[in-house]
C-alpha cells in the first residue's frame, strides 16, 4: 500500500475517532455528572480532553516527520 494512501487512510481514521471519542464523552457526562460539582466537571472534562491521545498515537512512534 503506498504511503500516502496509508497516511490519508491514517488521517480519516483520527478524524472519525476523534468524533465518536466526543460525542461518547459527552453523552456520559450528561447522563452521569448533571448534580457533580464544578470540580467534577472540570476533573472529567480535563482527563477526558487528554484521554483521547493514546489510541490515537501510532503504535511504533512514529510521530510522521521526515526529517532524521
Amino acid at each position: 500500500m503506498p504511503v500516502r494512501l496509508r497516511k490519508f487512510i491514517g488521517t480519516i481514521l483520527i478524524i472519525v475517532l476523534v468524533v465518536v471519542y466526543a460525542l461518547v464523552a459527552n453523552t456520559i457526562a450528561v447522563a452521569t455528572l448533571c448534580n457533580a460539582p464544578w470540580w467534577g466537571h472540570l476533573l472529567y472534562f480535563l482527563l477526558t480532553g487528554l484521554l483521547w491521545v493514546l489510541p490515537a498515537t501510532t503504535p511504533n512512534g512514529d510521530t510522521g516527520s521526515t526529517t532524521s
